[in-house]
């Protein structure tokens, strides 16, 4: 069965990378992931928004992508190091702190793609997701991670799992069942699956191919292509049967799609 996440939603999925931070918002200091890029993404007409979690010193979930403000707010420190007021007060002119829970009330249209960055963060994720498991979907790089995310929701009462995409670890063994061309491995790796959310490439590798497209969709799994930012390539995975695309320029997809 398709995942209420997924249901009713248009397609090809938009799934606006960190929200939306347009040149001219770029140029007024406004980051991703910030509440203004989420709000933004919201206003143009995105119904999905895909963001990273991270675990603060006191403990909270914020919406962050990378592990230090480096490149966000020019400090070195971690956001593991941070308390909530801190990271507050450095992204208060570059388009606000969002965390989880504020993202999840303050935006109930919206359709979160939530990757879990931080060890530790899991269970306060799985918490906080688990009344709205219906437009939420779960991943990590770490398979480890994602699961923990998933099982820490079903103990908090989500009426329903998340969605989920696979970590490394899995889509490792998808690729590798795909090109011995084993149904029983790829059965096994696409178990419990709602989306591929995979790279066109990865460095020599080619990621996204007809087969994995075909099995994928024999499973009634998505294929979401990250991130994908060039018209042309947004026109060209379409014509492949790419059900979605994670792109820093959710407007120029929309339009497109329009």
């Amino acid at each position: 069965m398709v995942h209420p996440y997924l249901r009713g939603a248009r397609t090809p999925r938009v799934l606006a990378h960190r929200g939306l931070v347009t040149p001219d918002a770029a140029a007024a200091g406004v980051v991703d992931n910030s509440f203004a890029a989420v709000a933004a993404a919201h206003a143009a007409g995105v119904e999905f928004v895909e963001s990273d979690c991270h675990l603060t010193a006191d403990g909270v979930v914020v919406l962050l992508h990378d592990d230090d403000l480096s490149r966000i707010a020019g400090d070195p420190r971690r956001v593991a190091d941070l308390r909530l007021h801190e990271l507050a007060d450095l992204l208060a002119d570059r388009g606000g702190l969002l965390t989880l829970e504020q993202a999840l009330d303050a935006f109930p249209e919206v359709r979160f793609n939530l990757d879990v960055k931080a060890d530790g963060a899991e269970e306060a994720v799985g918490r906080l997701v688990a009344p709205h498991a219906e437009r939420v979907l779960l991943t990590s790089f770490s398979d480890e991670r994602r699961l923990a995310a998933l099982a820490a929701a079903e103990r908090a009462g989500a009426p329903i799992l998340p969605a989920t995409s696979p970590g490394s670890r899995t889509l490792g063994r998808l690729l590798a069942a795909l090109t011995v061309r084993s149904r029983r491995a790829t059965d096994t790796a696409l178990r419990g699956l709602d989306a591929l959310q995979i790279p066109e490439r990865h460095r020599r590798l080619r990621v996204l191919t007809p087969r994995l497209l075909d099995a994928a969709h024999a499973h009634d799994v998505e294929v979401h292509v990250w991130t994908v930012n060039d018209p042309e390539d947004m026109r060209r995975l379409r014509r492949a049967g790419v059900d979605g695309l994670v792109t820093d320029r959710a407007d120029v997809a929309l339009a497109l799609s329009a």
